[in-house]
């Protein structure tokens, strides 16, 4: 009599989980690359946000020591703040020669005096950062003296003379003056279109340091004139 093949039995040879040489299973792998994958898209930007609060963190901390020297120099002049009277330089620029003493630097201005560095310092016309040129006496900041004919500032007048020592400003990032921003750019890598409300460190006349937008008014450079109403600094001293 012939007999019948009991249905619950497998046909042919059962099939073999293929195991990896650390005793995973195919699937096992795949599950853990899968969950590797999702913790790097999650983790890599998040690392980038921390540099970049760094970053930041360390600009404030530099303009925060640079603020200090403006205001130490004034100290040690009569109370008044620095005036370059040399026509081949600015004032907002080349005041570094005359407060980079109060932070124990010496001699020849380098890309050396970090003090002086802004982490997130992307120059403007020319290739590389403020503070690696020679032209902008290498540093990323500048001080409120663009002492041209009809701008607002503060160069060479008594800190005493200023009305509003918590709203004026002292010392600021090369941005503040266009406006752009070092830090969270709406133009990416880019220096252009200036653009309203962008976000910069600055120190003011009484000595705190801040991180706020600066306006502008869609056709003139932020730095030629105090802003609109609304907004927690100025550049003129009145």
């Amino acid at each position: 009599m012939e007999t019948t093949r009991d249905s619950r039995q497998p046909v042919g040879r059962p099939r073999r989980r293929v195991r990896t040489p650390g005793g995973f299973t195919l699937p096992d792998l795949l599950m853990v690359v899968g969950c590797l994958a999702v913790l790097i898209a999650v983790l890599v930007p998040l690392l980038g946000r921390m540099r970049s609060n760094a970053r930041r963190t360390q600009c404030i901390a530099n303009l925060q020591q640079v603020n200090r020297a403006v205001l130490g120099y004034a100290h040690e002049h009569s109370g008044r703040l620095p005036l370059v009277t040399n026509v081949m330089k600015t004032t907002w620029w080349h005041y570094k020669e005359l407060v980079k003493g109060q932070l124990g630097l010496v001699g020849t201005s380098s890309p050396r005096d970090r003090v002086f560095a802004c982490p997130d310092d992307r120059g403007y016309d020319e290739a590389g950062p403020f503070y690696k040129s020679a032209k902008f006496d290498y540093q990323s900041y500048n001080f409120n003296g663009v002492n041209l004919p009809g701008m607002p500032n503060i160069a060479g007048r008594e800190v005493s003379s200023v009305k509003y020592p918590a709203r004026t400003l002292l010392t600021m990032e090369w941005t503040a003056h266009a406006p752009l921003s070092w830090h969270d750019s709406r133009t990416g890598r880019q220096n252009h279109p200036f653009y309203n409300n962008a976000l910069n460190v600055v120190g003011f006349v009484d000595g705190h340091v801040k991180y706020i937008p600066i306006h502008y008014d869609g056709i003139n450079a932020a730095y030629t004139r105090d802003p609109v109403g609304g907004y927690e600094y100025k550049y003129s001293g009145d």
